[in-house]
């Protein structure tokens, strides 16, 4: 097998994230893995340089400069990349949008292949890069607008990959399914929602810093390229899971009018008040 460079871009949070691989050959059947935040190092034959900065809303104008930086790091240049894996969602619009865009851009113009990767998933890797005893995984996100992104994933060991059990779905806190077999709960939902994310009480255990981050990514982009589970670039496209981000005023006035049917059902100081 020939030597893999493989780079991956997200941008579905309020971080830009992103983490550059170099795999030699010998390296073919080991994973890449590192510790801290902004670091370059190696494991074996599997050399990893990261870029994960919270930037808010501004990653579109940090992810460029910081692809950059990573290929010097590593000496390398975008002409060395075999493919470019992106976080395509669900997330942030405007930063799905972001990654999308920038991996197609520089696939194309390199006539390399991109590898989508749902944002869900990288919670699940990162739950297993965490632990490595981890093989049932709820993935479950801060949606806003009172709504969780979420899927359930199982590690087949055989296949040495995640199956989807439920594919990237949006529901309020209340009405995430548990698995039916030990599980971790992924993402920030329990800390966003507390009690209200029922499922969370059945969790073995909960990581909540098992999040979208560059590194996950690419850790279940190589596997994806090495399988062929690649797309052309003009096919690169966010999955929202989300149809649209705001309300109608009919809609708005419609959800204050239910809001206030459910109070006046429960009293003031019933449980629907709180």
């Amino acid at each position: 097998m020939t030597e893999t460079v493989l780079l991956a871009l997200d941008t579905s949070t309020e971080y830009c994230s992103v983490a550059l691989l170099r795999v030699a050959p010998s390296a073919a059947d080991r994973s890449p893995s590192t510790g801290g935040e902004a670091v370059s190092g190696s494991l074996s034959e599997v050399s990893v340089w990261v870029r994960h900065e919270a930037t808010g809303a501004v990653s579109s104008t940090r992810l460029l400069p910081a692809i950059a930086e990573l290929f010097d790091e590593a000496g390398l240049s975008l002409a060395d990349c075999d493919a470019i894996a992106f976080g395509a969602g669900p997330g942030s619009f405007t930063g799905l949008r972001t990654a999308t865009g920038v991996a197609q851009g520089l696939a194309f113009g390199l006539d390399i292949p991109v590898v989508p990767v749902g944002t869900l998933l990288v919670c699940a890797e990162s739950a297993r890069l965490h632990d490595a005893k981890v093989t049932r995984v709820l993935a479950a996100l801060d949606a806003r607008m009172d709504e969780a992104y979420w899927a359930d994933f199982e590690w087949d060991a055989a296949a040495g990959d995640w199956r989807t059990l439920q594919a990237a779905s949006l529901d309020s806190p209340e009405h995430i399914a548990a698995p039916d077999a030990p599980f971790t709960l992924a993402g920030n939902a329990a800390a966003a929602f507390g009690a209200r994310l029922t499922a969370a009480a059945a969790a073995r255990t909960i990581d909540a810093e098992a999040l979208p981050h560059a590194l996950p990514l690419a850790h279940a982009a190589l596997r994806a390229y090495r399988a062929g589970r690649t797309q052309p670039a003009d096919q690169a496209a966010p999955e929202y899971v989300r149809n649209k981000v705001a309300q109608t005023t009919a809609e708005r006035l419609a959800a204050k009018a239910a809001a206030e049917r459910n109070t006046g059902a429960t009293g003031e100081g019933g449980e629907g008040a709180r």
